[in-house]
């Protein structure tokens, strides 16, 4: 195997890559909870939360946590999405302990002191207050609310202002005593690491954490054709379209992403030719998807002058459906297969790509699939496989989220494609 898995008394997992030729080790403190797991009255707490732990425990507080990371130039951070929060330090193999040792007080004891959590509070409404004024993030919000919506998933990973000011510490407090624990958690790392040393050191700093696994509440979804359009005085529109995608566990997911790849992955791929090359309509042309263990959603991003949007969208529309009626072609095929095969490869020799690969995969029970096996399953990908795939979900119903001098009445005849 490529790896080595180990489940301490407690429930913790503790999962790791070694690379060898590297002296650096990246460590992420993994957590089964998300935006689509939040209460009512916890709108935002999964991210809220992610800020408020760095402010420390009753024995570390902020500023210590900030100057013992510095102390070992490591790099630390963390991220939370819809179904999942993490928690990683990229440092020397010889710090490893003392990072380590960080994380866990983190995660095991923070304080929660009023004083910080009133800080905080304001931080985290800059972030929206940031997100809200990037016309791209609103837009893609947009589109990912209105896929979503009526789903556990539909909710914004930032929370509002209205659910972050309201939001009080036993609120707080409940969420994390009710969501993090040991049962719920992974602790991953890849780089210069052995697997013994490190279930020992784990087992120290984690060995006394209680808590079970966790649940998520799963959905069906069920996408209807929406517009949304938040009026900006932009010199662009910036526009997402798309519908309903592969969940992230459909063994079709692999010629969806030669797809991907095809329409808009790539500076060859067919968006960006047509819409950025041949026309120059658009600086920023892409296509992407978003998998959940229940949902997911396909979409295509662009940036056009007010005057081009309905151009620019009747573009995606004919390439998209230049697809479902006739498939791609093979010398896209293998491009596309070639793009794949590299992005591996490149992504292995970094110590973050392989830990993030390792620590959710691990976290959402998915397959730890080697390089190897990874490259096998694109290779296996057909033309009848990629068209097969367009038919079935591209030719859903089609949500759009436009940030910019457009108004939805303008790109609701977008919607029939």
């Amino acid at each position: 195997m490529h790896y080595h898995l180990s489940t301490l008394p407690n429930g913790l997992r503790v999962i790791t890559e070694s690379m060898p030729s590297v002296r650096s080790v990246a460590v992420g403190c993994w957590v089964d909870t998300g935006t689509r797991d939040e209460l009512a009255n916890e709108a935002g707490a999964s991210h809220f939360l992610e800020h408020l732990l760095f402010k420390g425990s009753e024995r570390l507080g902020a500023r210590e946590i900030a100057e013992s990371f510095d102390a070992i130039g490591a790099e630390s951070n963390a991220f939370t999405s819809k179904d999942h929060t993490c928690f990683w330090a990229r440092l020397l193999d010889e710090d490893l302990p003392r990072g380590l040792e960080i994380l866990a007080e983190m995660l095991q004891r923070p304080a929660f002191r009023p004083v910080d959590i009133d800080a905080e509070r304001q931080v985290v409404i800059e972030e929206i207050n940031m997100a809200e004024d990037d016309p791209t993030d609103l837009a893609f919000e947009l589109f990912t609310r209105g896929v979503f919506a009526g789903h556990p998933l539909e909710a914004p990973v930032l929370g509002t202002r209205e659910s972050i000011r309201g939001m009080t510490r036993d609120d707080l407090v409940g969420y994390w005593k009710r969501r993090y624990g040991a049962g719920s958690a992974v602790v991953a790392l890849a780089g210069s690491v052995d697997h013994d040393t490190v279930v020992g050191q784990v087992a120290e700093l984690f060995g006394e954490w209680t808590g079970d696994g966790v649940h998520h509440e799963f959905a069906p979804l069920d996408v209807s054709p929406k517009v949304t359009a938040v009026h900006r005085d932009t010199e662009q529109v910036n526009v997402v379209v798309g519908g309903e995608g592969l969940q992230r566990g459909d063994d079709r997911r692999w010629a969806f992403e030669v797809l991907n790849h095809v329409l808009g992955g790539g500076m060859s791929s067919r968006l960006f030719t047509t819409i950025r090359e041949e026309r120059g309509l658009a600086y920023s042309v892409y296509s992407f998807r978003l998998a959940y263990a229940d949902a997911g959603a396909w979409g295509v991003y662009a940036g056009t002058a007010p005057g081009q949007v309905g151009t620019v969208l009747e573009l995606i529309r004919a390439e998209v459906s230049a697809i479902v009626d006739d498939g791609i072609t093979e010398p896209e095929l293998e491009r596309a297969k070639g793009a794949m095969r590299g992005g591996l490869a490149l992504a292995m020799e970094d110590s973050n790509s392989r830990m993030v690969r390792l620590g959710r995969d691990e976290l959402i029970d998915a397959p730890h699939l080697s390089v190897d096996e990874q490259i096998a399953r694109i290779e296996a990908v057909t033309l009848e496989d990629v068209q097969a795939v367009a038919k079935t979900v591209l030719t859903g119903p089609k949500v759009i989220g436009a940030v910019g001098p457009v108004g939805e009445a303008e790109l609701e005849g977008h919607l029939e494609w």
